[in-house]
């Protein structure tokens, strides 16, 4: 059996297939175990095929988010619905977001950011669902988003100190903005709660065409405690179920 439980993000290839059931289809046959980010009437569709509805979006909206104090109370109550409903259908993950800097220092943003997550890390704890504050590229795909370095990331969950508070380390995203991947991985392992991939440049299939090596990543990730979901969030060129198929392949140790 493969140590690496692999899922997939929807938003990414749903729109390449004729409908949700010949989506649901296609990556069970592969072997995905589990589905991203869809929207709720399909999740009993999920399910039925087999798999698990993995992550879903914690609260409103990436740019706009946790490092900002005015935006805590609001945060907390989409949260706390969001627990809600990942605790009745087994969801796992609710994916969370820093928000722009938009002028505020990384340390003031860092501290906000902290405090936001200590107002809902218990209801977390008691739900038994996995915060995951996203890391993402401030270069190429979310300019002046703050949460765009591992150590910043790691620096608020350390300051939640919550189990279940931890991190979404998004390959592609720190390739671009650090690379140094299996390193940082190992260095950090205790801190990443949900891993997302593609490939880099252009955020495309994991195949010889990008300079990342999934398979050696996979397997530095596999020889970790890691108990999680990958979660294959790329935007495929050519046939979707081909891509699926490879990605799955690249990831499969």
């Amino acid at each position: 059996m493969a140590r690496i439980k692999q899922s997939f993000a929807w938003w990414a290839v749903a729109r390449h297939f004729e409908s949700p059931e010949a989506l649901i289809q296609t990556a069970a046959r592969i072997g995905y175990v589990g589905v991203e980010m869809c929207p709720q009437e399909v999740w009993q569709r999920v399910i039925d095929a087999g798999m698990k509805v993995v992550t879903i979006g914690g609260h409103q909206s990436l740019t706009d988010g946790l490092n900002r104090l005015e935006n805590h109370d609001r945060i907390e109550r989409e949260i706390h619905d969001n627990l809600a409903l990942a605790q009745q259908w087994g969801i796992p993950v609710l994916i969370v977001f820093s928000g722009n800097r938009n002028g505020l220092d990384d340390a003031q943003g860092k501290e906000n950011t902290a405090k936001g997550l200590q107002r809902v890390a218990r209801a977390a704890e008691d739900a038994g669902v996995t915060l995951a504050l996203e890391l993402l590229n401030s270069r190429v795909d979310h300019p002046d988003y703050q949460c765009d370095h591992t150590t910043w990331g790691v620096e608020v969950c350390q300051m939640v100190n919550s189990p279940r508070v931890k991190l979404l380390y998004d390959i592609y995203h720190m390739q671009i903005m650090e690379g140094d991947i299996i390193r940082t991985i190992r260095a950090h392992i205790d801190w990443i709660g949900h891993f997302h991939t593609a490939g880099n440049p252009g955020r495309n299939e994991l195949d010889e065409n990008q300079e990342l090596y999934y398979p050696a990543i996979m397997r530095a990730i596999a020889a970790t405690d890691y108990d999680g979901y990958v979660g294959q969030e790329f935007a495929p060129k050519g046939d979707p179920i081909a891509a699926l198929q490879q990605a799955f392949d690249a990831c499969n140790v």
